[in-house]
């Protein structure tokens, strides 16, 4: 483990990225399932609903496995952390017409997660 990279805002963002995953999950497989929780005249822009539940239950697990390198220390989670919250970010937006409060929360955490994550690392161990 990387002590010198492992601190408390590190640590903070590989909770979020967790959080942001298992809602992710949660959300796409509602969304595979086509679930009755949905509102009942959502329009995607591209494709239909079981299509955005694999693309959002994959982006949960991309963010998953970046919250376990987070842990580790690895710079590795960094980059995939950020690749994963920029798409979820992206994601939530595609998806604010079918929940508007739920994409609206998943949006504001994965920015947070990239405002955590984008950080200098010099400014990172100042914390």
């Amino acid at each position: 483990m990387n002590e010198d990279r492992v601190t408390g805002w590190w640590i903070f963002a590989g909770i979020l990225l967790f959080i942001g995953g298992i809602l992710n999950i949660i959300w796409g497989i509602a969304a595979i399932g086509e679930s009755h929780f949905f509102v009942g005249n959502y329009h995607f822009i591209i494709s239909e609903l079981k299509t955005w539940g694999w693309i959002t239950l994959i982006i949960g697990v991309i963010e998953l496995v970046a919250g376990f390198s987070l842990f580790a220390g690895g710079e590795f989670g960094r980059w995939i952390g950020i690749i994963a919250a920029a798409l979820a970010a992206i994601n939530a937006l595609f998806d604010i017409t079918v929940q508007p409060f739920w994409a609206l929360c998943v949006f504001i955490l994965a920015i947070v997660i990239l405002y955590e994550l984008a950080k200098a690392p010099a400014a990172r161990t100042q914390a």
